[in-house]
């Protein structure tokens, strides 16, 4: 199972909206077939796999890290194809989540004779397919704050200055990890103090750059409209005729995407709903506090990354890296699992899972 995870994460980045799955098929103590999922609309991990090892499936057990499918998608059903290689075993990482199949793989290989083990790894392959999981079970895209921030929590001081509270092996590995997302995002606020680019500076493939403006007043001339870059812009609704001059010259720089309102703001919730639809499953947030603040307190947030630079910045009007109305008692602060610590330089990266 550990070597058909290996496999599986040959399709990083490239299977959205199917999940990331490897097969081995093992006859006799050796591996007769190989497959992974490359992307969406090609042959599953199982086919590949079978296809590879021909005639050597009869009799043998097939290892996948995801329950085979049983419905028609964009492929026919895989359950089929193993029956028909007159597979012995089948040997099942994970049940699928998927409610159109959950289980039902698995039951239809055993209504054939097919012996079927499941739940080795399932702890490991939910985490690497943790976006899918998200997707599938909550149709939403998965959301990770990322956050540089003075060892006191603040991402800027008073005056606005940011420039540069991590280190440089910081800011190089936050550009590396940009190219594992379809978006990054950041509020209109960020655009306005720090004008970034949100490029990566290492990949090829660029992700989405994501502003969230409710009043629709990024300037027209902001870095993050550089040549070559897919920019949305999420907004409120403008009644007809009321289209600002600025309004018009952005819609021929960014894709515009009108959102409910809640409270005089975003609708955050209908936003990642949107967003979904345009094939964006994994957002990397960067920013700011207010932005930062709003998605914990509507429960969003999936992931945090948090940089921490050894600097105490101070000033009761230093902008802080989480705003909002936060928690009102202590009890009730947001926690994280699965903590991970690592260094970079002087700061220090705290990474979990929102619990």
């Amino acid at each position: 199972m550990n070597l058909a995870m290996r496999l599986a994460l040959k399709g990083r980045g490239k299977t959205y909206p199917n999940p990331m799955v490897g097969a081995l098929v093992v006859n006799k103590g050796r591996i007769v077939g190989r497959g992974f999922h490359a992307k969406a609309g090609l042959p599953h991990a199982e086919i590949v796999a079978l296809d590879e090892a021909g005639s050597y499936a009869k009799g043998a057990t097939l290892y996948v890290t995801l329950e085979p499918c049983a419905h028609f998608g964009l492929t026919p059903p895989c359950v089929n194809r193993i029956i028909e290689s007159r597979i012995r075993e089948v040997v099942v990482g994970m049940v699928d989540p998927n409610p159109i199949n959950n289980g039902k793989g698995i039951a239809i290989l055993r209504q054939f004779g097919i012996r079927v083990k499941v739940g080795f790894l399932e702890d490991k392959l939910r985490r690497m397919n943790e976006v899918f999981v998200k997707y599938i079970t909550k149709r939403l895209p998965f959301v990770t704050v990322k956050v540089a921030q003075s060892l006191d929590g603040r991402i800027a001081t008073r005056t606005g200055n940011s420039k540069w509270i991590t280190s440089d092996s910081s800011r190089s590995f936050a550009h590396r990890i940009r190219e594992d997302f379809d978006a990054v995002m950041v509020g209109v606020n960020t655009v306005l103090r720090d004008n970034p680019k949100l490029s990566s500076w290492f990949s090829k493939k660029q992700p989405v750059k994501i502003i969230v403006d409710s009043q629709l007043s990024t300037p027209e001339d902001s870095n993050i409209f550089s040549k070559g870059s897919s920019v949305i812009i999420v907004t409120l609704p403008v009644k007809p005729g009321l289209e600002t001059d600025n309004r018009k010259i952005i819609e021929q720089k960014a894709r515009i995407l009108e959102v409910k309102e809640k409270d005089g703001q975003i609708n955050l919730k209908d936003m990642f709903k949107k967003l979904l639809k345009e094939g964006i499953f994994n957002v990397l947030v960067e920013g700011g506090g207010t932005l930062n603040g709003s998605l914990f307190d509507d429960a969003l947030v999936d992931k945090v990354m948090f940089f921490i630079s050894p600097k105490i910045i101070g000033g009761k009007d230093a902008i802080s890296s989480v705003m909002g109305q936060g928690v009102v008692r202590v009890e009730r602060s947001i926690k994280l699992k699965e903590l991970k610590l690592s260094r970079f330089g002087e700061d220090f990266l705290i990474e979990g899972y929102v619990k």
